[in-house]
């Protein structure tokens, strides 16, 4: 059991009963359970299931022992013991809902989406099963998808027992505050619903090498016998809150912050700061660097749901303000806990509820301009299936330490966000052969105004280190082929990549065939699926303002030969018109229809595409009657009605 845990106790519903005089065994467990003692509770429920015989309070046995598992943060027997309430048909539907909670923490994705949907099935009003589904789907993009922060676990500061909650308690960020139930916590009693220590505040310098020292408590002006932790500094570091749970005569945790202040290197007496009555929770301090706004965890009336996150500020000398609810853009119906307020304003906390990939996840809250926070989920691997919580940063740096429970026992994580690192390694081709060009000048162009040129090698490659939210252009050109180009982006990538182009130059010393110009049977009217190799077309022309081009169009030899020349002629012209009609001065367009004057000589890729068609053969009115049968007499006549250009001129003055 985490702290996290025990400041929801407060919201424990009533306590089950039953008249059967057998059933002290289980009264003494379920009291044990709703005081929150559940690693106290498993033993005695199972000494209870043993000592009871209805199989209806046998199967509400089960189904605690499972929660207890779940409340005190050990998944897999959590779903050891659900699959068993299920089997003894433990009629109460949120035990799919627990189920594939559980499932899901283990990252058995699909199992746990057949529960959810169970879940759905039965309670469908409750959002809760198809949220389920979502995040499952969420958390097997994201974990295939890394968003390319780097984790390490530090060992130097984790124990065997809960480490969590670190901050930074100087300005050279090289000594953390953290809290932790370790051995070394003060008072000799154990929490029940631990088997650990209350926690303390213990702290940790780190040296020139960059390790951590061994973990040392505070005095005990700070830690006590009962729980601390979660503590925040104003930006002087000469101010401390942090929460202190207390424990009542009935076990119950009642949660506070408390304030103290350095003097002479040692700090003093805390006292409690008075923001909402005794009987509420109010925990997870995160004060402003200018100590006036203290933001905070608790379940005050007036929130979204079960903890919330709330603001409160100092009138002056008068002491603080009334709390403010931070809305419905970051409370929900579940718990959002341990708030840290970055120095640049935005907001990063966990949650239970938000769409995420389990347990607790830790979003990111940054405020609008229309005033609204936007709230976006920190991903895998800061994230995992686990609980996430507690984290901090190093000042404006994408760096600091955060907490997990991903490998059992909640323990300090750092974290650090490398540069992003683009470049783009693009290749230039004969488009025909699909060789490489070597020789090719590249243009690189990106649109902060920088310009770059390289040449290509033997293997036609080029290479350009490319720099963030910059859109560029890689202009290729060589001589007697047409210029052409490549683009890539980096506006707003997340994670580094190498962008690898291909940019393919056509040589102008042949007929260049333009793809997937369609007309209607003997007629010369452009098909609309032709427009897009004609805007390529446009796009060419504008590439090489100085090219003046022969549009040819050619048709099969069926039909009469001067009919032919007529509607290849009309093709052609309809083609130019296209080019005019889109800006391409008429001075660089010549029309011709050359009928079946010209058939098709076979290339490299044509007869790689067609089995009865070998590299050299013309497509001649004989060779075609020549084929075997009339599907590959249909096909050489498809070849041999095309549209091409030549280039004719290169030195074109406008």
């Amino acid at each position: 059991m985490k702290i996290k845990y025990l400041l929801l106790l407060i919201l424990s519903i009533g306590w089950f009963t039953q008249a059967n005089a057998q059933m002290k065994f289980y009264h003494e467990a379920e009291n044990v359970y709703q005081a929150g003692q559940y690693y106290k509770a498993v033993d005695l429920f199972r000494d209870a299931y043993d000592k009871i015989r209805g199989q209806e309070i046998k199967a509400e046995i089960v189904f605690k022992i499972a929660e207890c598992y779940r409340k005190t943060g050990q998944p897999r027997k959590a779903e050891l013991w659900y699959n068993k309430a299920i089997s003894k048909e433990y009629d109460n539907p949120v035990i799919y809902l627990h189920h594939a909670n559980a499932l899901k923490t283990n990252e058995e994705f699909e199992q746990a989406i057949e529960s959810y949907q169970e879940y759905q099935k039965r309670q469908p009003e409750d959002l809760r099963g198809e949220m389920g589904i979502k995040s499952c789907r969420k958390a097997k993009k994201w974990i295939e998808n890394p968003n390319g922060y780097k984790v390490s676990r530090l060992r130097y500061l984790n124990s065997t027992s809960d480490d969590y909650c670190p901050v930074y308690s100087k300005a050279e960020y090289n000594e953390i505050y953290f809290t932790s139930s370790r051995e070394e916590a003060s008072g000799d009693e154990k929490n029940g619903a631990t088997g650990q220590h209350f926690s303390d505040l213990f702290y940790s310098q780190q040296d020139m090498s960059g390790r951590w020292s061994e973990p040392e408590p505070l005095s005990n002006q700070i830690n006590t016998e009962v729980e601390e932790g979660a503590a925040t500094f104003t930006g002087d570091y000469n101010t401390m809150y942090f929460t202190r749970c207390e424990v009542d005569r009935k076990e119950k945790l009642g949660c506070r912050i408390f304030r103290t202040q350095k003097s002479n290197g040692e700090w003093q007496k805390p006292e409690p700061i008075s923001i909402a009555p005794d009987s509420m929770v109010v925990a997870h301090p995160s004060i402003s660097d200018d100590g006036s706004t203290l933001y905070f965890v608790s379940n005050i009336p007036g929130g979204q749901g079960k903890m919330d996150i709330w603001k409160v500020s100092r009138k002056g000398d008068k002491g603080w303000g009334e709390p403010v609810n931070l809305g419905d853009r970051i409370n929900t119906p579940g718990n959002e806990m341990f708030p840290f307020i970055h120095p640049d304003g935005a907001l990063y906390f966990s949650s239970d509820y938000h769409l995420g990939m389990g347990g607790l996840d830790i979003f990111k809250a940054t405020v609008q301009s229309n005033g609204q926070y936007q709230v976006k989920n920190m991903r895998y691997p800061i994230n995992s299936t686990h609980d996430d919580f507690g984290i901090v940063f190093e000042d404006n740096k994408e760096r600091g330490h955060f907490s997990s429970s991903r490998e059992g026992d909640d323990e300090i994580f750092s974290f650090v966000l490398p540069p992003l690192k683009f470049s783009v390694q693009g290749t230039v081709k004969e488009k025909k052969s699909e060789e490489p060009l070597e020789n090719t000048t590249v243009k690189l162009v990106g649109s902060d105004g920088m310009t770059m040129s390289a040449k290509t090698g033997e293997d036609g490659q080029f290479k350009f280190m490319l720099r963030p939210e910059t859109d560029y252009v890689f202009v290729a050109s060589k001589k007697n082929y047409l210029t052409n180009k490549g683009k890539a982006s980096t506006v707003g990538l997340e994670e580094s990549k190498v962008f690898e182009p291909e940019i393919m130059l056509s040589s102008i010393e042949e007929p260049i065939e333009l793809p997937n110009i369609y007309y209607d049977f003997n007629k010369w009217t452009l098909r609309d699926e032709s427009k897009e190799a004609l805007n390529n077309l446009i796009e060419t022309l504008n590439d090489n303002p100085r090219v003046v081009i022969e549009l040819r169009a050619h048709t099969d030899f069926r039909g009469k030969h001067w009919a032919n020349v007529e509607l290849s002629t009309k093709r052609a012209e309809s083609v130019v018109n296209y080019l005019i009609d889109h800006g391409i001065n008429p001075e660089r367009l010549k029309a011709k229809g050359f009928a079946a004057t010209q058939p098709k000589k076979v290339d490299q890729n044509l007869a790689a595409q067609h089995d009865f068609l070998e590299q050299g053969d013309v497509l001649s009115e004989a060779f075609i009657k020549n084929l075997k049968n009339e599907e590959q007499k249909e096909i050489a006549h498809q070849i041999n009605r095309r549209t091409e250009f030549k280039v004719i001129s290169t030195d074109f003055k406008p």
